[in-house]
């Protein structure tokens, strides 16, 4: 083991026991976080409008801070965007990540205060490393490059006050120089602003570099390494053989499921690690900590304070929002966040489910916006990623991307869901897909299998192949390319859907 990765494997590693505790105490730990933000931001224009001051329990704070979406904060945003201090968090906040959302296409300016970059952003990304280590002791890690996938937004000055884009062009902005050294490529690079040009000159430059790590979401992180087979030139087309110290594969932002086989045909060594993260613009929240399991440890000293709604609570006026001790296994929640960068209970728009209480860890099961249910059916992204994986095991097929929403009543059609779906490799039938996809969707949702009753509501699924590149092509012509900009999955509207048609001819069931 080199020296530089001795010592930084010490220095990780010493964070285990800080994770242990709140482990073992989290609501002692929920507790202090939620007493110190609250306190910090007593003299906000926010605080003194909800009475911080007076808050001396969470029941009191639930009792007079509304629930809140991007648009009900956006007025404070505003103020603290044209270089008001201390409107929802002390002091002057000069950097913002710009992020579009899944189902929104206005821009969102989220505030990223010093506070949150150091001690949950940057802290997530160590935490990431540290559990990494502990979980593979014979790690070479830092004997090799690391690689993050960010952002394709340089950062823009918006008036002489602030700064925003990707968040991952805020976090390299504001990192320190010695972690260059670590990185596979340069800042310069890491910042360019135009997607096509910076894929090429990264892969140009990483064909000769010893990468022992990469980490991004995983629709991009697979664009730019076959960019890389390209000019490779090689037949083998295994990522180890360009990079044979390569050990692992954080990733995050969009179900890894869809992606597996896919990384798996081009990174052939039984030595990868696929780690699973949840980080947002908003904040980090959690750590895939065990190997051997798909949930994620939910991380409770990042100085993010954590809510949940039932999904079935989101469209009343008030509705109950549970903290970390009243919440249950295997119940559907809206997650909802007080954070030290001032999001006062802002609901994020993923829902979760727990998988564990002792200690918590959960699942990302859809978002609050995501899904379809024109008819009653209450499809999430959960209930898609199954079905489609097990479609495709049971067609031999493989999916790059896919999309779907739903058809209404026609004057001679009942509805349906209309699935737009890109293959890496298209099933032996398409027919028999969908076949699958529709008895695996009435096997997981009963209330999809109850309107799929004889076709009296809603009729078989319409799957159309769309042309390799298809989502591409949609997302450029968008300007999404790269970053964290993601292909909406489940729409409860046909927006998406037409567009894409719109743009190719398509094959169907």
């Amino acid at each position: 083991m080199s020296i530089i990765n001795a010592v930084a494997s010490w220095f990780l590693k010493k964070r285990i026991y800080q994770i242990e505790m709140f482990m073992k105490h989290p609501m002692e730990t929920q507790m202090e976080v939620f007493h110190r933000i609250v306190l910090a931001a007593e003299d906000t224009v926010w605080g003194k409008q909800y009475g911080y001051a007076d808050f001396e329990t969470i029941a009191a704070f639930q009792r007079n801070v509304p629930i809140n979406t991007y648009e009900d904060l956006y007025p404070f945003i505003e103020r603290t965007l044209e270089g008001e201090a201390s409107v929802l968090w002390p002091g002057e906040i000069r950097w913002f990540s710009k992020s579009s959302g899944t189902t929104n296409d206005k821009s969102k300016f989220i505030p990223v205060s010093r506070e949150a970059l150091d001690d949950c952003h940057y802290k997530g990304g160590k935490d990431m490393l540290a559990i990494y280590l502990h979980n593979n002791p014979e790690s070479q890690l830092f004997a090799g490059k690391g690689l993050p996938i960010g952002g394709s937004h340089e950062i823009n000055r918006l008036n002489e006050h602030t700064y925003y884009g990707d968040l991952s062009a805020v976090l390299i902005e504001n990192t320190p120089n010695i972690y260059n050294l670590f990185r596979a490529t340069s800042k310069k690079v890491a910042l360019m602003g135009e997607w096509e040009e910076k894929i090429e000159t990264m892969a140009r430059q990483l064909i000769t570099q010893n990468v022992t790590s990469m980490a991004g979401v995983p629709t991009w992180t697979l664009v730019l390494l076959n960019k890389m087979f390209e000019l490779a030139e090689t037949e083998s087309r295994n990522l180890v053989d360009i990079w044979p110290m390569f050990e692992v594969f954080f990733h995050g932002g969009v179900s890894f499921v869809p992606y597996r086989k896919q990384f798996e045909a081009i990174i052939r060594s039984d030595k990868v690690t696929y780690f699973e993260t949840y980080n947002a613009s908003e904040g980090f929240f959690g750590l895939q900590n065990e190997p051997d399991r798909d949930d994620m440890l939910l991380m409770l000293d990042y100085g993010i304070f954590y809510e949940f709604i039932r999904l079935e609570d989101l469209g009343q006026d008030h509705p109950k929002a549970y903290t970390l001790g009243e919440v249950e296994e295997g119940v559907t929640y809206a997650m909802v966040i007080s954070t030290n960068a001032g999001l006062w209970r802002y609901m994020i728009g993923d829902t979760v489910r727990f998988t564990s209480l002792n200690p918590y860890k959960l699942k990302i099961v859809g978002r609050t916006k995501h899904f379809i249910n024109a008819f009653g059916e209450e499809l999430v992204i959960e209930n898609a990623e199954s079905a489609l994986q097990a479609a495709s095991q049971a067609t031999g097929a493989v999916i790059s991307n896919y999309t779907a929403a739903p058809i209404y009543f026609g004057d001679d059609n009942n509805g349906a869901h209309e699935w737009l779906i890109e293959f890496k490799q298209a099933p032996s039938s398409l027919d028999a897909f969908t076949q699958a996809l529709d008895a695996h969707l009435k096997q997981l949702n009963s209330d999809y299998e109850a309107k799929r009753y004889e076709g009296m509501v809603l009729r078989r699924p319409v799957v159309r192949a769309l042309p390799k590149g298809s989502f591409y092509e949609w997302m450029k012509k968008r300007g999404k390319l790269g970053g964290q900009n993601k292909v909406p999955r489940l729409s409860n509207h046909r927006e998406y859907v037409e567009a894409i048609l719109a743009l190719v001819s398509v094959g169907t069931n």
